[in-house]
């Protein structure tokens, strides 16, 4: 992944502990009687914060896939590092991680510990906050069950072996999904996260300047990238562009059309496209945006318990970037 959402696919071929494992205690009214404000404080500070954000949006939706994809989702990826450990957020695939939305999750576990205190797991958060801004720029809404524990280990060797890169083939990426438990459909119904956020230019500019550029890339678009790239390593490393040039404030399947126009971005997404097993979900996505907003959401409900902690194997930390008691 790249500045936001490296991507997200793959097989059902197996269902592996880290779905299988019973969790009895997640619920649509979790919070209703020891925090019922919980939904209303996390929507509100978001709007209060940041608003309606593409950007903001795609970091936190890019927030959450990074977490849930390392340890299960257990907020994990929140955990700063501390003299004895290197955590998650300290892997370079993670430096892309913005702090403004490292500070949102933040506020908003500042706001709900003044509301109830010590209830709320940042896990929770971070689904939830993650539901939200998906549909405050016209996303699909989805069932978010509740009452995930936040997760006691965060390593920054785990990180690389277990995400997406921007440069990685179908089967590459399907071999990372499948260990989740994911289907081919799956895999690219959540790829159109890539219909809002950046990436940097160091992740596709290999495609458009180098000894071997893609042919498969639009010309006039690939020029358009140069010139946004020109001098990217030696002024400003973090610049970049759009993952979708055409509307990327809104959630919407603009995404798959640009597949289909050799306007895909990272090698990964346009990969889709190219690929016999892949290009027919992109044709459909591309022309149903119904179908896409439907297999999305199933799917992010599916994400949303992936790897999910109970009361034995977590806890509800006081601070998100911090363990109670620092044990990482």
């Amino acid at each position: 992944m790249s500045s936001f959402p490296p991507v997200i696919f793959l097989v059902l071929v197996f269902i592996p502990s880290i779905l299988s494992a019973p969790v009895t205690n997640l619920t649509n009214d979790y919070y209703q009687e020891t925090c019922p404000d919980f939904s209303k404080i996390v929507r509100e500070t978001i709007t209060t914060t940041q608003g309606p954000q593409g950007r903001t949006a795609a970091g936190i939706l890019r927030l959450f896939f990074h977490d849930c994809f390392l340890e299960g989702c257990d907020a994990s990826v929140l955990i700063a590092k501390n003299a004895l450990n290197k955590s998650e957020r300290d892997d370079e695939i993670n430096h892309s991680l913005t702090e403004e939305t490292f500070d949102i999750v933040t506020r908003i576990k500042t706001a709900l510990e003044k509301s109830c205190p010590g209830v709320v797991s940042c896990a929770d958060i971070l689904a939830q906050s993650t539901h939200d801004v998906v549909t405050m720029i016209g996303g699909p809404s989805y069932e978010v069950k509740l009452g995930r524990k936040d997760g006691f280990e965060s390593k920054a060797g785990k990180v690389g072996e277990n995400l997406p890169l921007p440069n990685q083939t179908v089967h590459d990426m399907m071999s990372l999904f499948e260990k989740k438990g994911f289907t081919l459909k799956e895999m690219v119904a959540l790829s159109g996260a890539h219909t809002i956020g950046i990436s940097h230019c160091k992740d596709f500019i290999s495609r458009v300047i180098g000894p071997q550029p893609d042919p498969d890339i639009d010309a006039q678009y690939a020029e358009v990238l140069k010139s946004l790239c020109k001098d990217y390593n030696t002024v400003n490393e973090t610049r970049g562009s759009f993952l979708d040039p055409v509307t990327p404030d809104k959630f919407d399947n603009m995404y798959y059309k640009n597949l289909e126009k050799g306007m895909g971005l990272l090698a990964s997404d346009y990969i889709l496209f190219k690929d016999n097993t892949t290009r027919p979900f992109v044709e459909l996505y591309a022309n149903n945006q119904t179908v896409f907003f439907e297999d999305f959401a199933r799917a992010m409900e599916k994400l949303g318990m992936v790897g999910v902690k109970g009361d034995k194997d977590g806890e509800v930390r006081l601070r998100c970037d911090n363990l109670n008691k620092p044990n990482v």
